[in-house]
């Protein structure tokens, strides 16, 4: 048997397995396919038709009316808006304090393994429960850590989820990503040459110097990467928003993700619901794009300098 496997050409043999190797992909693509891309159609034909769970009878084909009558609503906008809001600021914010806190990691010093873990903590704890105790311990008026504070330096207790409730919101949801950018970033420090640290502190160069010209250039695709994914997961946030404001006052709070849950399982119209899952695709699309021209951009003129 040996001989006779030595004896056939060896290129039969490579264009088998690489035959083999193109086949092994498949079934993931195929999977993949099955579980994003038939809910995408399945929505799409949802958005083309009149469907109110509350009169199913009258159920029927509209063709693309509901896209308009989506933008009519004046309340698409804020919520267009508050969505932008809260992706723009959780993203900048945890992205300068998951460089600090990397920098920081980056580092040897006593406890370092325990300040690890304490500051991993908070992303490995459900959004929901994260909420929960952000509303309950530290936002509530009447026995909250802030009002007790304020009580204490004889000021009024604020309620923080009436009077500043986007502020609470991206608060609450930078504590929770700010560990997921600092773990990417810190593979990416570890990944860093000691070599080129060394050279540039031998040719002279300070901390500011070492990080602009060294640290951060090395960073830039790891950067790149935590911005794309938080971006997709940020755009997407409901259940902090469902349990700390249900996206009030109002909809002060409200982005597209509760807006589609609202659309769907409280006011039960599933066709405006779908447009709005259309919309919400077509934001996360152009939000990324966006992202990554300006973080291009950046390295480019990094590199040009």
């Amino acid at each position: 048997m040996a001989q006779a496997i030595a004896l056939q050409p060896t290129g039969q043999y490579d264009d088998a397995l690489f035959s083999v190797r193109r086949l092994l992909p498949v079934p993931a693509i195929i999977f993949m396919a099955i579980v994003t891309q038939v809910p995408l159609i399945v929505t799409l034909g949802y958005s083309l038709e009149r469907w109110n769970l509350l009169r199913p009878a009258r159920r029927k084909y509209l063709g693309l009316d509901n896209y308009p009558d989506v933008l009519s609503d004046p309340d698409f906008f804020t919520i267009i808006a508050n969505t932008l809001i809260i992706t723009i600021s959780v993203v900048a914010v945890t992205l300068v304090l998951g460089t600090l806190l990397a920098l920081l990691l980056n580092r040897d010093f006593p406890g370092k393994g325990l300040v690890r873990t304490m500051l991993i903590t908070p992303f490995l704890i459900m959004p929901t429960v994260s909420a929960v105790l952000w509303k309950n311990v530290l936002f509530n008026p009447a026995f909250g850590l802030l009002a007790a504070l304020a009580a204490m330096l004889g000021l009024p207790r604020p309620d923080m989820l009436q009077d500043f409730p986007m502020f609470s919101v991206v608060v609450v949801i930078v504590w929770q990503w700010t560990p997921f950018m600092m773990l990417i970033l810190l593979a990416g420090l570890q990944s860093l040459a000691q070599d080129q640290i060394e050279a540039c502190q031998i040719d002279g160069g300070g901390p500011l110097v070492l990080f602009r010209y060294i640290v951060l250039p090395h960073l830039q695709r790891y950067i790149e990467l935590a911005v794309l994914m938080e971006i997709l997961f940020i755009l997407s946030v409901f259940g902090v928003i469902f349990v700390l404001t249900s996206g009030g006052p109002g909809i002060q709070t409200t982005n597209l993700s509760y807006g589609i849950y609202q659309e769907a399982f409280q006011r039960w119209d599933i066709g405006e619901a779908s447009a709005m899952g259309v919309f919400a695709i077509i934001l996360a699309n152009i939000v990324v794009l966006v992202f990554v021209r300006v973080l291009r951009r950046g390295q480019a003129e990094g590199v040009a300098v």
